[in-house]
């Protein structure tokens, strides 16, 4: 009991930058990997010259602190107050791509400048989101969301996305000695160094990874010591069809919002989020994503990735997941700390963030027993999930759909989970609740 009275554990509590640190790196080193990821997926499809998908790294980094800390430092109705990392969102590469194929990267940010607004404006008005979204809707939403990062994980544990030698041996040891590393730190450290056993697991992984010849750190020689992001480095086109797209995913979006301000208040607050909360969350969600468009960036999300990290460390000071924010900032102006931090190989990732993805999916669970175990409620949360999940894994259902419907559902299994769900809440009547 006298572990949870540091100040390390609550929202506000004083603590020194030399305590924060480690923290705050602990949750850059979670998502840094999968902040950089869609832009390389996305500039590869539209075939951008690798300086220039480099200066939209840089950017990225920067935009990704500087939305995080506007949601822990809230502005008038801008952000949650609640210790919330944001990235470029992965949600968003499927019809990026598409757009990306068809009109090139500028009509890109076009669409996400406006999708942005829209979607902000909609978190200012998201106390009537709850009326629609009761809590069975939220825990199910939360546990998608948690199953929907397992393969991201396992993926990582393998050698990453595209790898052409994935699921060799050197891989598959690292990511155990990661893993293994972070699970006897925390069994042998004491108070609240145990909540560090991600950000050791990272650094005995990434010396292992080292000796495996896994860590590429040619790029250091090539990177000038500080650089400024570029305003509107190419011109923004907007086509109606790309907007509307787009839009839809940013519903989308704002719903994985949603669901991951649920989860961390659950989780690290053992409460109930409030309609502050989630409103100033999807607003940062909305118009930082568009401010970011505007610098050549695409749209950025919440984490869950570093919601699974709170859930295992129930660390939540905002000074110490604040030094996160700043030094993801110091990697976008200075890109030799950016080229280091990307150097981390995906094995390294996968071998800490296991745990923390399957942390996501018992806290759903636990957010859904909460709710109580009526047939209302099971029958939502089970057909729903079993909709949601099942479809996903298998895209080519949806093979008369048209392309849009598909670019926004087929392997999106978080945004059918929500629509599912809202739908039988909306068609089950409320008397079932106690029969």
């Amino acid at each position: 009991m006298t572990v949870q009275k540091d100040p390390i554990y609550e929202l506000n509590g004083k603590i020194s930058v030399k305590k924060a640190i480690p923290f705050g790196l602990q949750h850059v080193l979670a998502m840094f990997v999968a902040n950089i990821a869609p832009i390389l997926i996305v500039t590869g499809v539209v075939k951008m010259p690798t300086e220039q998908v480099g200066a939209l790294v840089q950017v990225a980094m920067i935009m990704a602190g500087v939305g995080s800390l506007v949601q822990m430092f809230p502005f008038k109705r801008f952000g949650s107050g609640l210790p919330i990392i944001m990235g470029i969102s992965f949600t968003f590469v499927s019809i990026f791509c598409m757009i990306g194929a068809k009109y090139g990267y500028g009509a890109i940010l076009g669409a996400a400048l406006i999708g942005g607004i829209l979607e902000g404006f909609i978190g200012l008005g998201a106390g009537s989101w709850r009326k629609i979204v009761p809590p069975i809707v939220s825990a199910t939403v939360v546990t998608a969301i948690g199953f929907s990062l397992l393969s991201i994980g396992a993926n990582s544990f393998g050698g990453g996305f595209g790898n052409p030698n994935f699921g060799d041996a050197k891989y598959l040891i690292v990511g155990t000695i990661t893993l293994v590393s972070s699970l006897l730190f925390n069994v042998v450290a004491k108070s609240y160094y145990k909540q560090l056993s991600v950000l050791f697991g990272l650094v005995v992984g990434y010396i292992a990874s080292y000796f495996f010849g896994m860590v590429d750190l040619s790029r250091l020689a090539t990177v000038s010591l500080f650089s400024l992001p570029t305003f509107m480095p190419y011109p923004l086109e907007f086509h109606a069809d790309a907007i509307f797209s787009v839009f839809l995913i940013f519903l989308v979006s704002a719903t994985e919002t949603l669901g991951d301000t649920s989860a961390l208040t659950t989780m690290g607050f053992n409460r109930d989020a409030t309609n502050k909360e989630i409103s100033g969350s999807i607003a940062v969600d909305g118009f930082v994503s568009s401010f970011s468009s505007l610098f050549g960036c695409m749209p950025i999300t919440s984490f869950s990735q570093n919601v699974g990290l709170i859930a295992m460390t129930h660390v939540v000071n905002r000074k110490a997941i604040g030094c996160g924010a700043v030094i993801m900032i110091l990697a976008g102006l200075f890109p030799g700390l950016g080229v280091i931090l990307a150097s981390l190989p995906d094995a390294v990732l996968g071998g800490c963030t296991l745990m923390m993805f399957g942390s996501i999916v018992v806290s759903g669970v636990r957010m859904i027993s909460q709710c109580g175990y009526s047939q209302r409620n099971m029958s939502i949360a089970a057909l729903s999930l079993s909709i949601g999940l099942g479809f996903t894994q298998t895209p080519q259902i949806f093979r008369i759909f048209p392309d849009l419907f598909k670019s926004v559902f087929a392997e999106n299994c978080v945004a059918v989970v929500f629509i599912v769900a809202i739908i039988l809440n909306l068609i089950f009547p409320k008397e079932d609740v106690e029969g």
